[in-house]
């Protein structure tokens, strides 16, 4: 018997042990769920397809309404589907490990585990482990955001940049969700992110290394990583660029030296560069060649593959013990305890600023996807802060200047 054919159907044909009965209502098909004592507990929309009936619940008798008319819109379609029982939670674990990306450079594993840390930080510690995929909504959704910008929840201030970063895992795992056909829409369109007016901390200003300084950290750097410390000094690579250089990425023997920068290492893994402005080749200056040529002679025996600078063990250089045990005692010794390895970096832009370095040059050597990146980032260290006086006399055909007859 369906139930369009009853007046009241015991719950307990449902799978239900209670005594809570479908009655009818004033809609075809929608039902009213009422207890032992002729309480309402809820509503069901049933649906026909193909010959069987779908139950659907709400808590209301016009949620129930439209249920009811959305599937028998969905099945006319053919595109009905059974809901999700999936919760978010789960369903945000099993995404992170199986994402492969969606532009052509594919997904580094790299961004996974950033991916699965923001994860476990934020989204987890929020959203119980009790909401289901297909009831995450734009409202939670934005709480969430809200939740992320509130300093008291957090315990110190999320920047505009840190939260849409919280939230790029969320909103590619519900596209993800929508594409596999497991909800019907994607909740996360259309969020709206905080922008909030930033308040400019002059301790935040890229801050570099004097003359003086530089010396003396290269002077004082560890014979072992020494090397290492005039790379950077000298080609303003990254750290993670530095530690990933081969001896075939050094050209030393012709007339124009340079390091040919094709990959990096983070985190323990081999990277290519972000971006193709990341695969470059940056001059080296000669006083350096020297010191190259004499390494590699010392180790003559080595392949070409391997990488130049290493542990003791001859293994990957693990940048965060290198700063610790080494950087951080020498640059407290010259009176710069803020500087890390990317000091070393900015300190190279900020000389050949101040030698007058083409900025198009400069940016390809950073490896900057434009000029104009380059600029904003550094130009506080362009030396001056006004333009000079512009004289034309000497290139513009100018009126004579009166005489003084003239004047008087």
């Amino acid at each position: 018997m369906s139930v369009s054919q009853d007046t009241t159907v015991r719950a307990d044909r449902e799978g239900c042990g209670d005594k809570r009965r479908l009655v009818k209502t004033k809609t075809p098909g929608v039902y009213k769920r009422v207890d032992g004592e002729g309480n309402i507990v809820g509503y069901v929309a049933v649906i026909e397809v193909a010959g069987r009936q779908r139950k659907r619940s709400a808590r209301t008798y016009e949620a129930a309404r439209r249920i009811k008319r959305e599937s028998e819109t969905d099945r006319d379609r053919g595109e009905l589907q059974e809901p999700t029982t999936i919760a978010f939670l789960s369903f945000l674990d099993e995404w992170v490990e199986r994402y492969r990306g969606q532009g052509r450079r594919g997904f580094r594993e790299n961004t996974r585990d950033e991916y699965r840390r923001l994860i476990a930080s934020y989204a987890r510690p929020y959203f119980s482990s009790k909401l289901k995929l297909i009831d995450v909504t734009t409202f939670q959704l934005a709480r969430f955001v809200d939740w992320l910008a509130d300093e008291d929840e957090q315990g110190k201030r999320l920047s505009d940049s840190t939260i849409a970063n919280i939230v790029i895992p969320l909103r590619a795992a519900l596209s993800t969700a929508k594409r596999e056909g497991l909800i019907r829409h994607n909740p996360s369109q259309g969020l709206a992110l905080p922008h909030r007016e930033e308040v400019a901390d002059e301790e935040e200003e890229i801050k570099v290394f004097s003359r003086e300084q530089l010396a003396a950290i290269l002077a004082m750097a560890p014979e072992r990583h020494k090397l290492l410390f005039e790379v950077l000094a000298m080609t303003g690579l990254r750290i993670s660029e530095a530690i990933a250089l081969q001896r075939l990425h050094f050209q030393i023997d012709g007339s124009t030296p340079e390091v040919c920068v094709r990959r990096g290492i983070v985190r323990g893994r081999v990277e290519p560069p972000k971006t193709k402005h990341g695969r470059r080749e940056v001059a080296l200056p000669t006083s350096l060649v020297h010191r190259l040529r004499a390494h590699f002679a010392a180790r003559a025996d080595q392949d070409s593959t391997e990488l130049v600078f290493t542990n003791r063990d001859g293994n990957v250089l693990e940048s965060g013990n290198l700063r610790r045990r080494h950087l951080k005692p020498i640059v407290e010794e010259v009176n710069a305890p803020w500087a890390g390895f990317h000091t070393f970096r900015h300190t190279f832009a900020s000389l050949h600023l101040s030698r007058g370095t083409n900025l198009l040059q400069l940016s390809r050597a950073l490896g900057h996807h434009s000029a104009a990146f380059t600029l904003s980032r550094y130009t506080h260290l362009l030396p001056g802060d006004e333009a000079p006086p512009l004289d034309l006399s000497a290139a513009v055909p100018l009126a004579p200047e009166p005489s003084l007859e003239a004047v008087q």
